[in-house]
């Protein structure tokens, strides 16, 4: 039997042969970067640091002499972005394309005004650019319209969130989110709350991984979302104090305030918010049990919560080549949900009404997250070699008191009460040490291990009361506690040949380690071990140039795995309704996805990409009906088979920096599932169409105007087809006393669009329904920039422009 190569669809391979045969040697030339002012004086003493666009690892960095001038040994036809800051001045930011006809770049800088004083001082930037393999995010225009870190990724053209909190990049599988590089390790609605209390100008950027290097957990199949706060500014003490409302059919109100200082050899920041949360969730459905027979529910659902949050940094410059970095926050979310779910059993061919009953259930508590964490960084080479070192901890509690309450109107019986206690207890801790060394002949080489320790405890204690006397429920009365380690090393290589080939490869072992054991009201307890081995290869390469600008393509292959959790394997049975149980399944198995790329950038801006995620063993949410009871489903997690998707994304952009810039983009994703379903043959097919964009128009000096929605043709959750949705936002603001004052007034989803019909039809599952929520808002910000002294912001995000000579 022959043996197979990596398997690379055709196309991809076609693509790797292509790249690897126009890799071409380059030439170092002489060039010179020239600083003037206004007035054509040398700007003297200025710092310029060039960097690679090919290989952002590349960073030269000179002081200019006494005539202004700063030479490098750049690589002929190299496309590099350029920094120059000097004292009194404006910062500088472009990009220049070297050739042979052009060595000397002239730079004019402009001085601070007086009326700058005291004010941060930025430069125009790009809303996305693409750096190595990862897309980089400037957070600045969206967060001037949103109230926290969550509403900022909601409108990132190309990112897609559902009700229920899950961020998708390209494929249909939720992303994983870190916070500074940190996998926190939560469910969607952990995770959700946490961004909702963050506040929007303490992200400095939002870093889009499609397909992770072997330097990220396994565990992304779906991709990785990394949003990274600010750590403080280059010079001198700056802050904001933010405030606002929006205003749907209920409201929310929120309170921030931002502090940045830099002295030199300490940075530090500090974030402080607090918001009142207010909002609804309604959902329909009508549930086909019978050949005569519909189940119809009613379900509205308030939320209601209060949250305070609040974070520390500060960073220690110990020395020229040593870093120190610690880091804390808090979260606090208080919250009271009340739910009223009406249920009606209807025959369908005479409307004839067989029951009908009222449930109404009051969930109220907290949720309370403390952690902490320090970071080392030391620099071993002025070439870009490192070894940084990260741990963190985290202590979460949540506390949560329910009542419930059922009353039978047809047909008569004794109405039904009750009430609950739920503890959950979570320790997380990760710890992780990676070392980089830049090498000869333009070879990087990386390695790292890392330490993950999950452990959750939850106690559930349920009383039905019946004249007054509460008696214990065994039926939903549990306890249960997990523990899972996951142990990783990883190596990884990068090669540049010439100027504009670069190849990156490696492998991820990752040791998995999980306990899990029931206690009450019997011994569930299950052990699993094993470990797995994720390569990873990427490829890029400058194809040609347009008009001036440079076509990047890129070429990516990673397998990655979806590792059940603890509840998704508890088999404990949880009664949601009279009509419904959900509960864990300990047969689960882990999928493992190879996720394929090709995806081509154009001057650093994304411009299209093509993937296929193959997965086999995929486990998903499924709703099964009871054996026992027609009108009884069972909703669980199961094994159905594999699945093939494939996606194409395009995206168009008029960059920055004028009166107008735009962002429209366009995915497709195909999803073909195939497998068994209730143990009878499955065949599922879907395609779904999603538009995004992004606008901006600068009315004034002082004044602009945003405006950015989504639209999503025949959508897919799983198993359920939605019908088509989407949302449009805009928002104008004006700046007020010297620029220090914006004020911003938003309107969320005008056209209330942002809901949608679903429907399932799985084995013996039919149903179909509706859901919506408090979307449609309008909503006003304050925000006031501050500055007790002069200072200059650190920059590192690059616009590509032709500079004037």
């Amino acid at each position: 039997m022959k043996k197979q190569l990596l398997p690379l669809p055709k196309f991809f391979f076609g693509i790797t042969l292509f790249l690897i045969a126009s890799v071409s040697k380059a030439q170092d030339i002489p060039v010179t970067i020239k600083v003037i002012n206004h007035k054509k004086e040398p700007v003297t003493f200025a710092t310029v640091i060039v960097t690679n666009h090919a290989d952002s690892n590349q960073v030269f960095k000179k002081v200019a002499d006494s005539s202004g001038k700063a030479v490098f040994q750049l690589k002929k036809n190299g496309q590099y972005a350029v920094s120059i800051t000097s004292v009194n001045y404006q910062p500088i930011e472009k990009g220049i394309i070297v050739s042979g006809g052009q060595t000397v770049f002239s730079f004019t800088t402009e001085p601070l005004p007086k009326s700058m004083q005291g004010v941060v001082v930025t430069s125009k930037k790009p809303l996305m650019r693409q750096e190595d393999d990862k897309t980089i995010v400037d957070p600045e225009p969206i967060a001037a319209t949103s109230t926290n870190g969550y509403e900022i990724i909601e409108k990132i053209p190309g990112l897609f969130v559902d009700q229920d909190g899950n961020i998708y990049i390209s494929s249909l599988t939720p992303a994983a989110v870190q916070i500074n590089g940190r996998d926190m390790k939560m469910s969607p609605e952990d995770m959700a709350t946490l961004l909702k209390n963050l506040p929007p100008n303490a992200i400095a950027k939002i870093e889009i991984v499609r397909t992770p290097s072997a330097k990220y957990d396994a565990s992304g199949s779906g991709g990785v979302v990394n949003v990274v706060l600010k750590k403080g500014v280059k010079l001198g003490m700056t802050g904001s104090i933010t405030g606002g409302m929006q205003q749907g059919t209920y409201g929310n109100q929120f309170l921030g305030f931002n502090l940045n200082n830099n002295d030199g050899k300490r940075s530090s920041n500090i974030n402080i918010s607090v918001g009142n949360r207010n909002n609804y969730e309604r959902i329909k459905t009508d549930r086909f049990f019978a050949p005569d027979s519909v189940l119809q529910q009613d379900a509205y659902t308030r939320y209601m919560s209060k949250n305070i949050y609040a974070s520390y940094s500060t960073t220690w410059q110990l020395s020229k080549k040593w870093e120190f970095t610690y880091d804390g926050d808090i979260s606090y979310n208080k919250y009271d949900n009340r739910s009223h779910n009406t249920n009606g059993i209807n025959k369908i061919s005479t409307a004839q009404q067989l029951s009908y009953s009222l449930n109404n259930v009051n969930n109220d508590g907290y949720t309370l997250s403390i952690g902490s964490g320090f970071e080392t960084k030391y620099k071993i080479d002025s070439t870009g070699s490192e070894w940084t070192n990260d741990f963190y901890f985290t202590h979460s509690i949540g506390r949560a008191d329910q009542v419930f309450q059922t009353s039978y109107f047809f047909p008569a019986f004794p109405e039904g009460r009750g009430d609950g206690t739920i503890d959950n207890d979570r320790d997380y801790f990760t710890g992780r040490s990676d070392l980089k060394l830049k090498m000869k002949d333009k070879f990087t080489f990386e390695s790292g291990v890392q330490v993950t320790i999950n452990s959750f405890r939850n106690y559930t204690a349920y009383f039905n009361e019946t004249s007054g006397v509460r008696t214990k429920d065994p039926g939903r009365t549990n306890t249960f506690r997990s523990n899972t380690n996951v142990n990783s090393l990883y190596l990884q290589g990068s090669k540049t040949f010439g100027d504009n080939f670069i190849l990156k490869f490696g492998t991820r072992l990752e040791n998995t380690n999980m306990k899990g054991q029931q206690l009450v009201p019997g011994d569930t307890s299950f052990s699993i071990q094993r470990t797995d081995l994720f390569p990873y290869v990427y490829l890029s390469k400058a194809l040609m140039k347009i008009a001036g600008f440079e076509l990047r393509g890129y070429l990516v292959y990673r397998r990655t795995i979806s590792r059940p959790s603890y509840t998704q394997l508890n088999p404990f049975r949880r009664y949601v309704d009279q009509f419904l149980t959900e509960a864990g399944n300990p047969s689960l198995r882990p999928q493992f996805t190879n996720n394929y790329e090709f995806n081509i950038s154009v001057d650093e801006t994304p411009l299209l990409a093509v993937g296929i995620n193959d997965t086999k063993d995929i486990f998903t949410n499924v709703v099964y009906q009871s054996d026992t009871s027609q009108s009884q489903a069972l909703r669980t997690f199961d094994n159905v088979g594999k699945n093939k998707e494939w996606y194409l994304r395009g995206l168009g952009a008029l960059p920055p920096g004028g009166k107008y810039f735009f962002v429209f983009g366009a995915q497709y994703n195909h999803n073909f599932y195939r497998g068994l379903y209730e143990n009878k043959p499955l065949s599922f097919k879907k395609g779904t169409w999603t538009l995004f964009t992004y606008h901006s128009l600068k009315l004034d000096k002082r004044s602009n105007f945003t405006m950015n929605g989504f639209i999503r043709f025949k959508g897919q959750q799983q198993f359920y087809e939605l019908s088509s949705f989407g949302q449009l936002s805009s928002s104008i603001n004006r700046k007020f006393f010297k620029d220090k004052l914006t004020v911003t007034l938003s309107m969320n989803d005008i056209f209330y669009t942002n809901k949608n019909d679903f429907t399932i039809k799985q084995g013996s599952v039919n149903a179909s329904g509706y859901r919506q929520g408090d979307t449609r808002r309008f909503g006003i910000n304050l925000r006031y920039n501050f500055g007790i002294r002069k200072k200059e912001e650190n920059n590192n995000s690059i616009q590509t422009e032709v500079p004037n000579n």
